[in-house]
This record gives C-alpha cells, sequence and structure tokens, in this order.
C-alpha cells in the first residue's frame, strides 16, 4: 500500500501520517526529515539543500528525487509506504511513477490535507521541533512536559527559521504555484481522496481507513 500525503505546508500531513505509520505499520517517509538530517550532518547535498529551504523555496527536482528514491528502495519500504512532502510537482510525480513503473510498483492512493491557510500560518507560528529527534510540539496545542524541553528525547525545542512569519508566507506561495497542481495530477489518476487537516483527527484517520 503506497500513499501520499498531499496539502500546503503546516496542513496536518506529519500528524495523520505518525497515524497511519502505526496503524498500519508502513515507514513515514517525509521529504523534510530526509533533508534536515542532511542538513544536520553537513553532508553535501544538505549544504545544497539548505540554501533553498531557508529561504522557503523547493530544493531542485534532480537532487530531490535522486535522495527519494534511494530512500525507499531500503527493506522497510518493500512492503508499501507514506510519502509526506513529495513529490512537490507534476514533473516530479511523473518521474517518480516511471521509477516505479520499473519496479511494478504504483501510488494506490493519495490523500489531500485542506485547510485554511490563515489558520494553518497560526499553527505553523506556533510550532516547535526538536532539534534532536525532530519530534514536533506545539506552544498552544502541544505543550511539551517541560517548557522547551522534548518529551521524547530530552532535547532542545527550537522555532524552524521555515516556520517564521515571512517564510511561512513565501512556502504558501511556492506550494501555491508549483506543488498545488498535483491536485488535478492525481485527480486525474482517479486517487486523490481529500480530508480536512483541522478536523477531529480520530474521525480524520477513520476516514481516510475506510478510504483505504
Amino acid at each position: 500500500m503506497n500513499i501520499i500525503m498531499l496539502g500546503a505546508p503546516g496542513a496536518g500531513k506529519g500528524t495523520i501520517s505518525s497515524r497511519l505509520e502505526k496503524k498500519y505499520n508502513l515507514p513515514h517517509v517525509s521529504s523534510g526529515d530526509i533533508f534536515r538530517y542532511n542538513i544536520k550532518n553537513n553532508t553535501e547535498i544538505g549544504i545544497k539543500a539548505k540554501s533553498y529551504i531557508e529561504k522557503g523555496l523547493l530544493v531542485p527536482d534532480d537532487v530531490t528525487i535522486s535522495m527519494m528514491i534511494d530512500r525507499l528502495s531500503q527493506d522497510d519500504c518493500q512492503k508499501g509506504f507514506i510519502l509526506d512532502g513529495f513529490p512537490r510537482n507534476p514533473k516530479q510525480a511523473e518521474a517518480f511513477d516511471e521509477a516505479l513503473s520499473k519496479s511494478n510498483k504504483k501510488i494506490d492512493t493519495v490523500i489531500l490535507v485542506e485547510g485554511d491557510l490563515k489558520k494553518i500560518a497560526e499553527r505553523l507560528s506556533g510550532r516547535r521541533v526538536c532539534d534532536n529527534c525532530g519530534e514536533a510540539y506545539h506552544i498552544v496545542t502541544l505543550k511539551p512536559k517541560v517548557d522547551g524541553i522534548c518529551d521524547k528525547c530530552g532535547g532542545k525545542l527550537i522555532q524552524r527559521k521555515d516556520d517564521t512569519e515571512e517564510v511561512i508566507w513565501q512556502r504558501f506561495d511556492t506550494y501555491e504555484k508549483e506543488t498545488k497542481p498535483l491536485v488535478d495530477y492525481y485527480k486525474q489518476k482517479n486517487v486523490l481522496h481529500a480530508v480536512d487537516g483541522f478536523a477531529n483527527l480520530d474521525d480524520t484517520i477513520d476516514k481516510i481507513s475506510n478510504i483505504l
């Protein structure tokens, strides 16, 4: 079962994906996590990606596609995967479909997580992430037990540079221009299903489970 989570930055793709990962025992593969790993470890691709991400811009297609194909070839993805943050445009989607077809695989379902951009901006600007393990929190809706400290590993909670107000709206603009066309792309393939990113999470998971 190969699933893609689609939606604006901060719409709730990651939260929903984490729940689906546990429910179906499928790896949650986030392009953002892969990029952050490479950035933190100062790999060659991480240094290149950092200059784009911090400005709210998309990493070039060739870099992103090669990184994702490599990740999905690993053993834990052989029975399926939940993709979060990839593909980011129709060109990537076409290249990805072609790569999957070579292994007799395809995308089974695309979940579009919808939400009002102003509400999403408020959600993102209050988000804090652990600089060690990447666990996400929120200053209002998902506070850690100890202020500024990750419950999971004890790491320091930070605000990502791409979660500041100015960069958030740059990311939205990039999404509208580059990524939103994927909605029509996957509609034409009859695999797209929409859910509300601000609905009750349990209800949303139930709805997606029915779809799957």
